[in-house]
């Protein structure tokens, strides 16, 4: 029989709607018809709309969102390591050792042991040493890079393939950790790492391809419809992730909306751009899109990486004398962004560090000065330590916050390895969300996955508590900067959807709008801002296609 168009495919009745439309209404009813939202409102303007063949979702009182989106992840690489040694979900050394042997024993075919995400907490001064590896791996290379991917914890093996000895230079962009006769420990930060990575066999386009769709099966899992890769080009081992990308948006097996950040080479110029016009244009199939453009500006705090404004302290509280590094030169940085403005892409800039915020912000202004204001949406991710003088530039340059709420509390890296090098005055700057909210900035969320875990509640929840919701005490980290739970859900929705050039069709529940959605196990607005992190997601939905039930 013909399908009758009169009635919706999908309703959802019972539970509360918060549309995160510009008026951040509410409602109580949506209906969907061909992958579009048809009604918002009330259970009677979508009665009608019911018919034989229609799902009707009661939602017995919970709550329905827009879908999530993250605006900074790394879901092809994150995909790929769950595939492989992976030490994400291991909290001690002992436990990482004790992986790393098992999984080396159970794939005696490897010839390299690969895979990473151990926390830098976990080892004194944050860099563990390769004899550690040794003891379990003595006769295979092994190179597994920590949850924040800034450095590389390498056995012996290793880095006698790489070379790397007593007299070996550290490169200007990185540092090989020694022991105090000047041997190498194994630790490799930023750049140095290149030395061991560079040398590990190219992981195949069908690794990569396989990676990328367990990494969105597990990003629909916390409500997550769409987002931003962060690193699409030769960015960190296991290399360029354009192509897994690439053959599922044309198979239709990308499920999620994607906006790919292409790696700028920090050794190159501007010779890159023929290249990035060329995936721009390749890539404009089913939901894929590669617009953006990734600058990595400087490391992380807490291997003194990061560019800060003024030195960092050492352990006696004095000046250590080092100031971070700058990947790009701040000079050469303007004319790039510059340049790539006016040719219309965006430019997501990782910026950790306050000096790193301002040379990115400087670098914005520029182009505005030369280009006028072309819509091109830039953004700043990470923002860790900001200096309260350009807190106010965001509004006036048109620049997004790009925040990982879910780092912004205290815990032992942020306790043993990063306030203590800061200064209690500097630490106070830190993740100022609240404070670029009140300045009229806008506001975009993202996980960083692999570094932290994807779970959009558990940002959220941090997000509005600034503390954990295990912390065993009361610490909680810049009061001040806390935001409402309302604010922190459209970072994740209609903030991220903006950023990634999606907000005409999602981000939102109106009318019209795609019916990518989220149903959540509860109303947080209904509990306590403390219970936030306990939600969970039931349903995700793309175009009104079911891709996620909790089991």
């Amino acid at each position: 029989m013909p399908r009758d168009y009169h009635f919706a495919d999908l309703v959802f009745t019972g539970g509360p709607v918060y549309t995160v439309d510009p008026a951040r209404s509410w409602a109580d009813a949506v209906a969907v018809r061909d992958g579009r939202i048809v009604v918002v409102g009330g259970e009677h303007d979508v009665s009608h709309l019911v018919g034989a063949d229609t799902e009707v979702v009661d939602l017995t009182g919970k709550l329905l969102l827009p879908g999530f989106q993250d605006a900074h992840v790394h879901p092809v690489l994150a995909g790929t390591t769950r595939r492989t040694c992976d030490l994400h979900d291991l909290e001690e050394a002992q436990d990482y050792v004790a992986a790393v042997a098992a999984y080396a024993a159970a794939h005696p075919d490897r010839r390299w042991i690969t895979g990473g995400g151990w926390s830098m907490e976990a080892f004194p001064g944050g860099t563990p040493h390769r004899a550690l590896l040794d003891g379990v791996v003595p006769d295979r290379p092994v190179a597994l890079p920590n949850r924040d991917g800034h450095g590389v914890w390498a056995n012996t093996r290793a880095l006698e393939i790489a070379g790397i000895t007593h007299d070996t230079p550290d490169p200007a962009d990185g540092r090989i950790e020694r022991d105090a006769d000047g041997a190498p420990t194994g630790m490799l930060q930023e750049g140095a790492a290149e030395l061991v990575t560079r040398h590990i066999p190219a992981t195949s386009e069908r690794d990569f391809y396989e990676g990328l769709l367990e990494g969105q099966r597990y990003l629909h899992g916390f409500g997550i419809t769409g987002w931003q890769d962060a690193a699409v080009g030769q960015a960190f081992p296991p290399g360029d992730v354009y192509g897994a990308y690439l053959a599922a948006a044309k198979d239709g097996s990308l499920t999620a909306r994607v906006r790919a950040a292409q790696w700028w080479d920090r050794e190159g110029g501007m010779e890159q751009l023929p290249q990035f016009l060329a995936r721009r244009e390749e890539a404009q199939v089913g939901r894929f899109s590669a617009g953006s453009v990734k600058m990595m500006l400087d490391g992380v705090a807490e291997n003194h990486t990061a560019a800060m404004l003024e030195p960092y302290l050492d352990g006696c509280g004095c000046s250590s004398g080092t100031s971070g590094l700058d990947f790009i030169d701040p000079g050469k940085l303007r004319r790039y962004v510059s340049t790539l403005d006016a040719e219309g892409f965006q430019v997501h800039f990782h910026a950790l560090g306050d000096r790193a915020v301002r040379v990115a912000l400087d670098a914005v202004e520029e182009a505005l000065r030369r280009n006028g204001r072309r819509g091109n949406r830039h953004h700043l991710a990470h923002l860790q330590v900001v200096h309260p003088d350009d807190v106010p530039r965001f509004r006036a340059l048109g620049a997004t916050a790009n925040m990982q709420p879910l780092w912004a509390m205290h815990e032992p890296q942020m306790d043993e390895l990063t306030i203590p090098f800061l200064g209690e005055g500097r630490a106070a700057w830190q993740y100022p969300f609240g404070s670029l909210a009140r300045s009229g900035a806008m506001l975009a969320a993202g996980s960083d996955w692999s570094v932290s875990t994807p779970d959009v509640m558990l940002g959220v929840h941090v997000a509005v508590n600034r503390r954990g919701p295990d912390a065993d005490d009361d610490r909680v980290l810049g009061p001040q900067e806390c935001l409402d739970l309302g604010t922190a859900l459209a970072a994740y929705t209609a903030g991220a959807a903006r950023v990634n050039h999606l907000d005409a069709d999602t981000g939102s529940v109106q009318t019209g709008k795609y019916a990518d959605l989220v149903v959540l196990d509860r109303d947080p607005f209904a509990g306590p801002r403390s219970a936030i992190g306990e939600t969970r997601v039931l349903r995700t939905y793309v175009e009104g296609a079911l891709v996620h039930a909790a089991r």
